[in-house]
């Protein structure tokens, strides 16, 4: 044992580092309050099952979600940390096997406007390994892109 409170030679109890980011720049079609309204105030609309969200966007409020997909439950936890209305949302994000597996992650959404749309900046760090990384940067796309045509559609 070494004197790191009384943790096992070679582990320390400190948290790793969390090196792992991943960062999506890309356009959307609709204006900045109309995606922060729906991030914040509609998710269930868009990305979570219907009626299983819990959310309060203010900082320091935790939210939960659950996503069913192919009869297996997908929950999600976390809190806001910061939130500027149609500009910015940050917030931890929780789940479970592959997903961050168990990681307190840490999204962060920049909404810029421009002359038809939004830029949309979305950064996600804090992921413990480099394959749950990879995994949401894979879907991050497609969350965004059905994201944007359920807004295009008035969804």
């Amino acid at each position: 044992m070494n004197d790191d409170h009384n943790v096992p030679h070679g582990l320390s109890a400190k948290p790793p580092e969390h090196v792992n980011t991943y960062q999506l720049n890309t356009p959307m079609t609709s204006p900045p309050d109309r995606i922060f309204d729906a991030w914040t105030s509609h998710f269930d609309t868009w990305f979570a099952s219907p009626g299983e969200t819990s959310m309060n966007a203010r900082p320091g409020e935790p939210y939960w979600f659950n996503i069913r997909h192919e009869g297996a439950c997908y929950p999600h936890y976390g809190r806001f940390l910061n939130v500027e209305a149609g500009r910015l949302i940050e917030q931890t994000w929780v789940t479970g096997e592959n997903g961050t597996d168990g990681a307190e992650t840490v999204v962060r959404i920049e909404l810029l406007p421009r002359a038809s749309g939004t830029d949309l900046r979305l950064r996600h760090r804090g992921f413990y390994e480099k394959e749950s990384m990879r995994r949401h940067g894979e879907s991050w796309p497609q969350t965004l892109k059905h994201l944007d045509d359920a807004l295009t559609r008035g969804t």
